[in-house]
């Protein structure tokens, strides 16, 4: 963890560079720092996915209407300062990617973080955290 997922109505792809997108979310999560200054996210758990809907129904089917919904989930553990500063940064490359379909035609967008305050089960494997250790 942590995971940005973002799900979103498939015309945004004729709008929305999601490769450049994802990298830059994902690169924002990676420069966020806490009030100690210590790195938020870690690099080798920091991932960001987009998933075109395959279906949807947008407000009243009447228009060009357009969607994307982010869900940042992360452990528990941050403040809510660390909270809002990193919703605000993410919320910032969101907007600076989609502000313009939006003042073409109606798209909503929504951010949401989602902190697991008790986990059950987080099983991991992985390759990839070894490769950041001591940065």
């Amino acid at each position: 963890m942590p995971h940005l997922v973002l799900l979103y109505t498939r015309d945004l792809e004729k709008d929305v560079d999601f490769d450049v997108l994802t990298r830059s979310l994902a690169d924002t999560m990676l420069t966020r720092r806490d009030e100690n200054g210590k790195q938020v996210f870690p690099t080798g758990g920091t991932r960001v996915l987009a998933y075109p809907a395959a279906h949807g129904a947008v407000a009243d089917g009447q228009g060009d209407y357009g969607f994307l919904y982010a869900n940042l989930r992360i452990g528990a553990g941050r403040s809510a300062q660390t909270h809002k500063s990193v919703g605000d940064a993410l919320l910032a490359v969101l907007r600076a990617a989609l502000d313009p379909v939006l003042a073409a035609r109606p798209v909503g967008l929504t951010l949401q973080i989602d902190e697991s305050p008790a986990q059950v089960y987080d099983g991991k494997h992985s390759s990839l955290h070894p490769l950041f250790a001591g940065r």
